[in-house]
């Protein structure tokens, strides 16, 4: 979440569930280990809003893929530093920045955007589908979680094969030379 960024109430409602979803199937996977570290419906809620805190800047979609992957790979109950690592790869690829990290540097960018430093060309491709005045508008506030959501879903893409690649178009074969004749027939036939 970026300072000073309002989420909507529809999102904040995904994102309480997707914490609840979390800790539910923590429950339900680690039962034994679960209650002896959660024990307590005190240390139940400190944790939720422990874990909540720490995983604000994801979208509910990355923390319901990543508890599924922690999920499968861990043999005892995670903790908050591998459910963040799996939010992190839950991206689809290495390398790859978070939704938050990609919304700042779409954010920051310049035209002409195909030829922006992208650090991954689905930046550019998630930014485009938004839109560029959208994307640095004051007055959408919601822009953050749609931003979010396009850029998981391209990820996921990006993960089943498809390529993002941008095209550079030369700027230098679009210009045509000036027809001087033409234009001097247009001024004498306009007397300019």
């Amino acid at each position: 979440m970026i300072p000073g960024q309002k989420i909507s109430n529809s999102d904040r409602k995904s994102f309480i569930e997707a914490i609840d979803n979390l800790f539910l199937k923590l429950e339900l996977s680690y039962h034994y280990q679960f209650y002896k570290v959660f024990g307590t419906d005190h240390r139940l809620t400190e944790a939720k809003k422990l874990w909540a805190e720490s995983l604000k800047k994801y979208p509910a979609e990355c923390i319901n893929a990543a508890v599924e992957t922690v999920i499968q790979s861990n043999d005892y109950l995670p903790t908050l530093t591998e459910v963040l690592k799996a939010c992190s790869g839950s991206m689809g690829a290495s390398n790859i920045p978070t939704p938050q990290e990609a919304f700042i540097e779409a954010q920051k960018s310049s035209s002409p955007r195909q030829r922006f430093p992208w650090t991954h060309p689905i930046i550019y491709w998630a930014g485009r589908e938004v839109g560029w005045d959208l994307m640095n508008s004051p007055s959408n506030s919601n822009i953050f979680q749609t931003f979010s959501k396009i850029y998981i879903r391209l990820a996921k893409e990006m993960k089943a094969g498809k390529k993002f690649d941008l095209i550079y178009q030369d700027d230098s074969d679009a210009l045509e030379p000036l027809d001087l004749k033409l234009l001097e027939s247009l001024r004498k036939k306009h007397n300019l």
